[in-house]
């Protein structure tokens, strides 16, 4: 894929829900992998699809 993203169709963004409450929007898992790590690790991911 390109940039490495390990998007799929239907794919939309992946919600990073961080420990302080607060959800952001990336369009790839690894960005939003990346902004959990940032505020401690302890959050989670969701994929969006449509």
């Amino acid at each position: 894929m390109p940039g490495g993203s390990h998007s799929r169709a239907g794919v939309n963004g992946h919600n990073a829900n961080l420990p302080d409450g607060t959800i952001r929007r990336y369009v790839t898992y690894q960005e939003a992998e990346a902004a959990n790590q940032r505020a401690g690790g302890t959050g989670t991911i969701t994929v969006i699809t449509q």
